[in-house]
């Protein structure tokens, strides 16, 4: 099936990535790795102690000579849920991208890993090359004009491309930057980034309770932010249909607000 981005944009990757593949036996077993592109050119074969790289073929030497994309770890491991992956990219600022599915094999894990992890490797290639494409005045003029929330015709366009997985991973970042705007008391802010997530849960099912998420985020309380991440976990486990874990969420939802 590809890359699909969960988080992040196919059309300008950052160079660094969570891949999630899930296994083809049992679609609730999830296997994960991170996939990272040099930002400087690499070669490892630099690096061989000169005993060891005699004792390597010429060909395999040659392709140790250019690293496009790694992952680490090389092969596909179990033991995290999508749910703390999606956490961790939108703490670290990674992509986060799903692989598709994968057997048990390690092998075969493996070769998914690396395969993927090349792909995404030319896609951060290609978005490079357009980048320096780019004449110095016109990127600088670009920074300096920052996009205004009056102008959404662009945004309207991307979200209605983007699955609800990415919608709430999206809402989850502007629930952070509400905080944010609370603590520094900066209510422009706090007013633009209301106005993003009501756009974003407009296009919500009642069912992701989209204006608790949006109140909890923006109440001066400091119980809001725990409120705002209880919704989202809510939602998410919704999205997965992990109904059983809901009644303990809306359970200390309930005690938070009395």
């Amino acid at each position: 099936m590809g890359i699909n981005f969960l988080r992040g944009n196919s059309q300008a990757p950052k160079g660094h990535a969570i891949f999630i593949a899930r296994s083809s036996r049992d679609a609730r077993v999830v296997y994960s790795t991170y996939c990272l592109v040099p930002p400087i050119p690499m070669s490892i074969a630099k690096y061989l102690p000169p005993m060891l790289a005699a004792q390597i073929p010429s060909e395999e030497l040659q392709g140790a000579s250019s690293v496009a994309g790694m992952p680490i770890p090389p092969m596909l491991e179990e033991g995290n849920t999508v749910e703390q992956l999606e956490l961790l990219a939108e703490r670290r600022d990674d992509d986060l991208c799903d692989i598709g599915t994968v057997s048990y094999e390690e092998i075969e894990r493996m070769q998914l890993a690396s395969v993927s992890c090349q792909e995404y490797a030319q896609l951060y290639a290609n978005y490079n090359e357009q980048a320096e494409r780019i004449p110095p005045s016109s990127a600088s003029s670009f920074k300096q004009e920052p996009l205004k929330l009056d102008d959404m015709d662009a945004e309207d366009l991307l979200l209605q491309t983007m699955s609800e997985r990415q919608k709430l991973a999206e809402l989850g970042k502007l629930v952070g930057m509400a905080r944010y705007a609370l603590g520094g008391q900066d209510m422009t802010l706090l007013q633009e980034t209301r106005r993003r997530m009501e756009r974003i849960t407009s296009r919500f099912s009642e069912k992701y309770r989209g204006t608790e998420i949006i109140a909890a985020a923006v109440s001066p309380q400091e119980k809001g932010a725990r409120l705002a991440e209880l919704y989202l976990s809510r939602a998410y486990k919704l999205l997965d249909e992990e109904y059983a874990d809901i009644p303990n969420i809306e359970r200390e939802i309930r005690d938070l607000q009395e």
